[in-house]
């Protein structure tokens, strides 16, 4: 994921009046039904919120349900990078409490309708001024308060800290669009609530806000911003649960008289004549105030919030036991199951409780049909995490894809990376695509095929990012486009998964031209280095080349290079084999790029991280190297590398993650590493045999089916598949298919401390194309 640089030196703090500090500085239908059969139900006390939050994983920290469109808990000053979710695990103050974060990316936004309780004055923290980049930056002031990780809860659907500034406690938690805030106030203190329309998190900034008092109890307004979503439009509602004394309101940072105040940057403060203990229901709407106020009538309508704990708590448990595993290892469970809650956080419902929502156009469509999705970190989650939900999460998938199709119809071309009802264009390749083919290739109908095929083919053929080049010259030329090889490398699986669906749908010539373009990899790849390379529009290979240098170095690779790149061939590694000579000059290929070193530049992306020699696992273009092996015959290998991989970037420490959560995409790898197979290739419903964790685990396929992965003679040793059944009977192949998990059943590995080198050896026994 693209990297947000920020310098912002160490906090200072300084105790200033709320009016005269805030001063605004620039911080750069398959499956219908689900039923769920009788399963013991996953405690929550199983995830560790915290497991990414330091380091660089960037991992959201509060309170939210599954999927939700609310993601509301704290957020510090951002200091850097590794603030991007507006939170991190080294941090020990907080300036407040929006509603909505991203979980894991590498580029900062949203923090919408930032809540700060405080009492009295507010004590105020100061990024100082910034020279260090040669361009003085003003540090902005907030208000905020210190607090500890000992006096702090994180739970997937609740949230709580103590304010030692004020000795507030604050509590947090959420149902779909509405987060639901309780402040218990010292008794003997003014009891106020800053509302901040002005302050994001990362790149975001208000360019727009608008509050209004509509009566004692109610405060309405919308906040618009521009940063990575160019145009958010967010509209809010809050309504407390006691009468709201006095408010406030402040233009750039002055009191404003009034009751209604709309500015770029709009503040608030209420105050509370002798509360003790404040709630606030703060809804959310992407089309209007009334739709926020709507929201929170439908999903929040009381003010109970221990029930409204336990309803997000329910949701989770639900979410969780889709899975059930058995282990003597508590800390792979642990980290597993909040692997699988990292899955859950996005994508985010973009719409309001009746199904309306505001399109990429900026139009408001009502009744669509559909739960309407954003947040879709596409060229991160279509790799596993995608596959993933249609295994445990199946009545989300047409919901996910008509959201794509209908952005289709909004924009012209398939979603890149949609966020908040905006194309981001963040990161390579057009990776709806194998979402809509992976989704129909697995049975589900709730959306068009046409429409999809349709869609896709547009897509591919607009122009955009070098894919000119690619219709005219079968490649993309190095002098024409930044990161031509990676760009090129994508849009050919892209284009293979166009190629699947075009034959599901009997269209015979699409089916032949996109599995042609499917192919133009191999035009990167220099037969005499075994590497693939930039290539210049003459045809020639550009040099100097060194496979070793990251994109900060040549500008040719997306967050890699040329070690990295050469395996991301996921839709055709029999391909690939068969470019490097065969099997063994392959496996021998191979075993360097997880020995080998060198210099990747000073400059190298913070991306390109969790390094085994040149492995990355730090970034999901590596994610299924590991994997590769079995193509070759040689499933053993794989199994030493994945447990590797397992043992040494996945802990339960909050540094816990090699690199960016990126919206579930590092977290789906273990989910499928640990079962004991991965999805290689994206969206031909084949998951290739590794090296499985777990004593039992157990999956809820729907329909009243499980099916269970069991192992005899697991160990830390014993690493080798040794032999396998599937429903009592003997299985030699090194793969599984989508269709017979969801038949239910049981499959068992025995596994030993030797590499049982027959197993997944035969031709016949290797993971095939489809």
């Amino acid at each position: 994921m693209r990297i947000m640089k920020i310098s912002v030196p160490i906090l200072m703090l300084t105790r200033l009046s709320i009016a005269g500090v805030l001063t605004g500085g620039a911080i750069s239908s398959a499956h219908a039904q689900f039923k769920s059969p009788v399963q013991e139900a996953v405690p929550l006390t199983f995830v560790d919120p915290y497991i990414g939050s330091g380091g660089h994983g960037h991992v959201f920290v509060g309170a939210s349900v599954p999927y939700g469109a609310v993601q509301a808990g704290p957020t510090n000053i951002v200091k850097g990078w590794d603030w991007c979710s507006g939170y991190h695990y080294s941090d020990s103050v907080l300036i407040g409490f929006p509603q909505t974060h991203l979980s894991g990316t590498g580029i900062g936004d949203l923090g919408d309708v930032m809540i700060m309780p405080y009492t009295d004055q507010p004590r105020i923290y100061k990024a100082p001024d910034d020279s260090s980049s040669g361009k003085k930056i003003i540090g902005r002031s907030h208000p905020g308060s210190t607090y500890t990780h000992e006096q702090e809860v994180v739970r997937p659907g609740y949230y709580a800290v103590q304010l030692l500034d004020y000795a507030i406690k604050a509590e947090i938690t959420a149902t779909e669009r509405v987060a639901l805030h309780r402040y218990t106030f010292p008794k003997d203190k003014t009891a106020k609530v800053l509302i901040d329309l002005q302050q994001g998190i990362g790149w975001d900034g208000a360019t727009d806000t608008y509050i209004v008092q509509k009566d004692d109890y109610t405060l309405v307004g919308y906040r618009f911003s521009k940063g990575w979503a160019v145009d958010q439009r967010l509209w809010f509602a809050i309504k407390s649960d006691v009468p709201i004394g006095k408010l406030e309101l402040l233009k750039n940072n002055e009191p404003f008289a009034g009751k209604s105040l709309k500015a770029v940057d709009t503040k608030g403060v209420i105050t509370f004549a002798n509360a003790g203990t404040v709630q606030l229901k703060i809804g959310i709407s992407p089309v209007s105030s009334d739709g926020a106020l709507n929201n929170i009538q439908a999903e929040l309508p009381g003010w109970n919030f221990e029930k409204t704990v336990e309803a997000a708590n329910t949701k989770w448990i639900a979410a969780l036991s889709r899975v059930k595993i058995s282990t003597d290892d508590k800390d792979q469970r642990k980290v597993f199951y909040t692997a699988l809650y990292h899955t859950m956080i996005a994508p985010a419902l973009f719409n309001d409780h009746n199904g309306d929502y505001r399109g990429t156009d900026k139009k408001v469509y009502r009744n669509p049909g559909f739960n309407n999705y954003s947040v879709f970190s596409l060229w991160d989650i279509y790799r596993s995490c995608a596959p993933l939900a249609t295994l445990i999460q199946p009545e989300k998938i047409n919901d996910f894809c008509n959201s794509m199709l209908a952005i289709h119809e909004q924009q012209g071309k398939l979603p890149v990376w949609p966020l908040m009802g905006n194309e981001t264009n963040c990161m390579v390749g057009y990776h709806a695509v194998p979402l809509l083919a992976d989704a129909y290739k697995k049975g589900f109908r709730g959306f068009s095929g046409e429409k999809a095929l349709e869609a896709m083919k547009a897509t591919a053929n607009n122009g955009e990012f070098g894919l000119n080049y690619v219709v005219s010259k079968g490649y993309i030329p190095a002098e024409k486009e930044h990161e031509s090889v990676s760009k090129g490398m994508e849009y050919a699986i892209d284009d293979w998964c166009i190629a699947q669906l075009a034959k599901q749908l009997g269209k015979t010539s699409d089916a032949a031209l996109y599995a042609k373009r499917a192919q133009y990899y191999k035009n990167y790849f220099d037969s005499n280095i075994h590497f693939v390379r930039p290539k210049l529009e003459n045809g020639s290979f550009k040099t100097p080349y060194d496979p070793f240098n990251s994109i900060h170095e040549n500008g040719d690779f997306t967050e890699g290079n040329g070690w990295q790149y050469t395996w991301l061939v996921p839709q055709d590694p029999q391909g690939l084999i068969n470019l490097m000579g065969g099997d063994e000059p392959f496996t021998t290929k191979l075993d360097s790029l997880f020995s080998v070193k060198g210099d990747m530049g000073a400059q190298a992306s913070n991306d390109i991280s969790g390094l085994i020699g040149m492995y990355a696992h730090g970034n999901e273009p590596s994610h299924h190297v590991t994997y590769l092996y079995s193509f070759a015959g040689k499933p053993w290998k794989t199994a030493e590398k994945v447990r590797q991989v397992n043992n040494e970037f996945y802990t339960t420490k909050p540094d816990g993650l090699a690199g960016n959560e990126d919206c579930g995409a590092m977290s789906s790898w273990f989910i499928w590493s640990s079962l004991g197979m991965y999805p290689v290739n994206p969206a031909n419903g084949v998951y290739v045999f590794g090296s499985p964790l777990f004593n039992r685990a157990t999956i809820n396929v729907g329909k009243g089916k499980t099916f269970t992965i069991q192992t005899t003679n697991n160990s830390k040793d014993n690493i080798y598949i040794q032999s396998v059944t599937l429903n009592g009977k003997p299985y030699t192949k090194s793969f599984i298919r989508h269709e017979d998990i969801l038949k239910g059943g049981v499959l068992i590995f025995v596994m030993g401390s030797k590499p049982n080198k027959a197993f997944g050896e035969a031709v016949a026994n290797r993971p095939p194309l489809n």
